[in-house]
């Protein structure tokens, strides 16, 4: 990996991992606002669901920004975006929710290219692969 790949994978890394970390905080910021957001799509036990979504958001958003177990953060973070779309964005007859559910899938993109490919540079896992399945 040559210097432009390693700061680029780490400007990439960095990028997808701040949505998670700021929504993170925001949802700290607004306990009782976050629950009930998330009892509006009738999710069963919502205060269980706001501590995933802080562990998902703020624990697997912080390895992926340091590159820490960086595949395994970001195949946990892929597949809380897609259920999150799915719950919270799949009004297909509202134009806004296309494209929150767009961005989501986008998102998802960006993660599996770090499931397949590593973290890349600057990255506590420093470069490494792991293979989940061959």
């Amino acid at each position: 990996m040559n210097v432009r790949q390693r700061w680029v994978s780490f400007a990439g890394r960095v990028l997808l991992s701040l949505i998670f970390i700021i929504s993170g905080i925001a949802k700290i910021m607004d306990p009782a606002g976050t629950i009930v957001y998330i009892e509006s799509a009738h999710l069963p036990l919502p205060q269980v669901a706001y501590v995933v979504a802080l562990i998902v958001e703020l624990g697997l958003g912080i390895a992926l920004l340091v590159g820490f177990k960086a595949q395994l953060a970001a195949a946990g973070i892929a597949i809380f975006t897609f259920i999150t779309a799915l719950m919270f964005h799949s009004n297909m007859a509202d134009p806004v929710q296309v494209i929150m559910f767009l961005k989501n899938t986008t998102i998802i993109g960006g993660l599996l290219v770090i499931i397949a490919f590593g973290p890349g540079g600057y990255s506590v896992d420093g470069g490494k692969r792991v293979m989940l399945m061959e």
